[in-house]
């Protein structure tokens, strides 16, 4: 698909990871310009010349963040903090999806909630409200991403912006099977929680992408 001069220019900041590089896969198909961030520059651009895309290119991650119209958070928890403070003065006006679950390795398949609070939450909170923060994306597995595939779940969406939430909703509709509105930014604790019981129920049954379903509500046409 050809890039279509009104479709936004999406920073994925950890667009090297596993998450990271299933969206900017799905993201890019769809015709939507990517710039894949990275701590390093020359890391980044080698990531995007794999992708082997004109619509995908990498940087570093400030400058990532300050060539996008969106920008999506998807990195260890263990570098959130670090790399929030670093983009900070990008993303004034814009919608950040944090996509950054509260893994604490090594059992990650314990749900080990930090007592800080929610990645999202802390994210606007140093952002600030010149920045609309959306948490999204923590139950997809990156597996089917990776091959080109939809997620065949639906992906929570979190935020106290509606017209940011819409946008965020749309593009999980690229990547899974649809987005849900969650409600307040606050319930984002809740699915950054799931994760780690999808991850036990993976290991459990030997499955590479548990997800979840909301039930009673009509499939989109």
């Amino acid at each position: 698909m050809q890039d279509s001069p009104n479709q936004p220019t999406i920073a994925v900041i950890g667009g090297t990871g596993d998450l990271g590089s299933g969206l900017v896969r799905l993201w890019s198909m769809a015709g939507y310009p990517i710039v894949i961030g990275s701590r390093s520059k020359e890391k980044a651009e080698q990531a995007a010349r794999e992708f082997g895309k004109a619509n995908i290119r990498g940087d570093d991650n400030r400058s990532a963040a300050y060539a996008a119209d969106i920008v999506v958070l998807s990195v260890p928890f263990s570098n959130h903090d670090a790399i929030v403070e670093e983009i900070k003065s990008a993303v004034a006006g814009k919608i950040v999806v944090d996509a950054v679950v509260p893994l604490v390795p090594p059992k990650v398949s314990v749900v080990q909630l930090p007592a800080a609070g929610s990645p999202a939450i802390l994210a606007q909170r140093a952002f600030g409200p010149s920045a609309r923060v959306v948490s999204a994306f923590h139950s997809v597995g990156a597996k089917k991403l990776q091959s080109g595939e939809k997620a065949d779940c639906d992906v929570l969406v979190f935020g106290d912006d509606a017209a940011a939430k819409e946008v965020v909703i749309g593009l999980a509709g690229i990547v899974a099977t649809r987005g849900i509105d969650g409600g307040a930014l606050a319930n984002s604790i809740a699915a950054e929680a799931l994760t780690s019981v999808l991850i036990a129920i993976n290991r459990r049954y030997k499955i590479p992408g548990a997800g979840i379903r909301i039930t009673g509500i009509p499939p989109q046409s």
